[in-house]
């Protein structure tokens, strides 16, 4: 191709990079700024467990518990828990002040355009952006504020549990005062219930079962309704809620045990893995595992600008911007027929999910394969997938050292973000699915779908491609960033590089996609049956 052509594939992809970053990736990074991460939520999950395990130990009085209790949730699980809820309470506070300094922010700029001699031509369109952005922050104010009053009921159960009726009292007083929109009139209605029940005199309302079996869940309802039956002298109910809260706490301590005794084995035996490497590299030098990676595994046949188009237009023009608007375009009528197929909403979230992705791969693919075919046939390393090698033996061990590691970094984002930099949404999602086909799709998009398509792209193509201007290290370290920028959320960048870079070495060392595919495969399906467990439990 000549000059000129070269000089029009680069006015063309710096247009589409300048879309991208303007319409796509950057607006998604910079609105999960705003988001939650999923974090916080998953601490209460799992705090609801220990609640809920607790019970086993304290009703049944049995030897053979305290060992479990301790291991499990600890000495002392309700003090454990209030601190975890008044922590989530205070980032929520945080959050709220946040977002409403940043309406304010905006009515302002939205009154001095309005107020001003507005000549310029997009001058109303500016502010229909302000407008679309403020409704935006009103409406994470709304969901934030009823965030706060959710906590402050559950708080209030707390401090009862704690012996601290008259701090309950106070919690809950400022709920009755909240405005008759729902959801808030619920809250209100509970709030009014929760005081009645352990006021003096006690105030029992009519509907109060029906209330508290509609608003509260876990362990919190089965503390509002004891105490309603107790009051009531209902030993019939008592004793039935007393055997569910038993049958529900040995669940739940296997399920503790399930997502807290695997990661912890993982760290240990992943940590002893990298103790062991590290130790290895000043020992044997240039023949330890951790030594220099060698880039002439790949020889690149092409420059920057094919790596640059593949990545621009197939990944994020036409992977994270055309399809995903295609999609928006035909929902309503893919929603009709998925109606018409019998699928329910958590159905036809999971199978949409399944479908723009697979789309998305296509596409990626499809851009990848015009952009080298010109240079086929490739060297013998590129692409490389081989079942006879020890490729398995590289995954595990791969996944296993990333354990510690991915958990380590994200304990020290989670101290820099303060519960903000949002999440995938893929994840809210899982966590709070029930139905058992949604969830098989959503897993299959995660643990396999997923694995396939990132592993040939990020590590297949962009990897090698990069070694041809860096050494291996630099070339693991900018595709595992990109890797990582690529999910759209701020707050998993930097653990998800750190993935990247497990992901990048172990490719590196075995030349296998196989090996970097089943590292993947088992940290989206631990991330995955985690989630399940969590959500199963609430």
């Amino acid at each position: 191709m000549g000059k000129a052509g070269m000089t029009g594939r680069q006015i063309v992809l710096s247009i589409l990079t300048a879309i991208v970053l303007l319409v796509s990736a950057g607006p998604a990074l910079l609105g999960s700024l705003e988001q939650q991460q999923i974090s916080d939520r998953l601490e209460l999950y799992q705090t609801d467990m220990m609640l809920q395990a607790s019970e086993l130990a304290v009703a049944a009085g049995e030897d053979q518990f305290v060992p479990v209790q301790s291991i499990l949730i600890g000495q002392s699980p309700i003090e454990t828990g209030l601190k975890a809820y008044q922590d989530n309470r205070q980032t929520a506070e945080k959050n709220l002040e946040r977002l409403q300094a940043q309406a304010v922010q905006l009515q302002t700029n939205m009154d001095e355009g309005a107020d001003a001699d507005l000549v310029a031509a997009n001058a109303l369109q500016q502010l229909q952006v302000l407008q679309t952005q403020l409704n935006q922050v009103q409406g994470n104010i709304q969901t934030e504020q009823t965030l706060l009053h959710q906590l402050d009921l559950q708080i209030g159960l707390l401090q009862v549990a704690q012996g601290n009726e008259v701090a309950a009292q106070r919690t809950w007083e400022g709920l009755e005062q909240l405005n008759d929109d729902d959801p808030v009139k619920a809250i209100a209605t509970i709030a009014t219930v929760l005081q009645g029940l352990w006021a003096e005199p006690v105030a029992i309302a009519p509907d109060a079962e029906a209330q508290i079996n509609a608003q509260l869940t876990g362990w919190f309802r089965d503390r509002a309704l004891t105490r309603l039956y107790e009051l009531q002298g209902n030993t019939t109910a008592l004793t039935a809620l007393q055997q569910t809260r038993q049958t529900t706490a040995q669940q739940v301590v296997t399920k503790l045990a399930l997502i807290g005794v695997g990661p912890l084995l993982g760290c240990l035996i992943g940590g002893g893995l990298l103790i062991f490497a590290i130790v290895q590299r000043f020992v044997s030098r240039d023949k330890a595992i951790l030594a220099e990676p060698q880039a002439k595994t790949w020889d690149t046949p092409w420059d920057w600008e094919i790596t640059w188009q593949v990545i621009i237009v197939g990944f994020f023009f036409v992977g994270q911007l055309v399809i995903p608007i295609a999609f928006q375009l035909f929902k309503s009528q893919l929603a009709l027929l998925g109606s018409s197929l019998g699928l329910v909403a958590g159905r036809f979230t999971a199978v949409s999910t399944l479908f723009v992705y697979l789309l998305m791969s296509v596409g990626a693919i499809a851009i990848l394969y015009t952009s080298i075919k010109e240079y086929a046939p490739l060297a013998k390393g590129w692409f490389r997938v081989k079942l006879r090698e020890f490729w398995w033996l590289w995954g595990l061990g791969g996944y296993l050292v990333a354990v510690p590691l991915v958990i380590g970094v994200s304990i020290i984002n989670q101290i820099i973000w303060q519960g903000r930099g949002g999440s995938n949404p893929l994840l809210q999602t899982v966590l709070e699915e029930g139905d058992s086909l949604a969830l098989g799709i959503f897993f299959l998009t995660a643990a396999i779908a997923a694995p396939l398509f990132e592993e040939l792209f990020f590590r297949g193509f962009l990897l090698p491609s990069l070694t041809r201007y860096m050494s291996t290290w630099g070339a693991i370290a900018i595709s595992s960033l990109l890797f990582a920028t690529a999910h759209l959320s701020v707050s998993e960048i930097l653990p998800l590089t750190v993935l990247g870079m497990v992901l990048g070495f172990v490719y590196s060392r075995t030349n296998n996609l196989l090996a970097p595919m089943m590292v993947h495969s088992l940290w989206n399906s631990a991330t995955m049956l985690g989630l399940l467990v969590l959500g199963s439990s609430v």
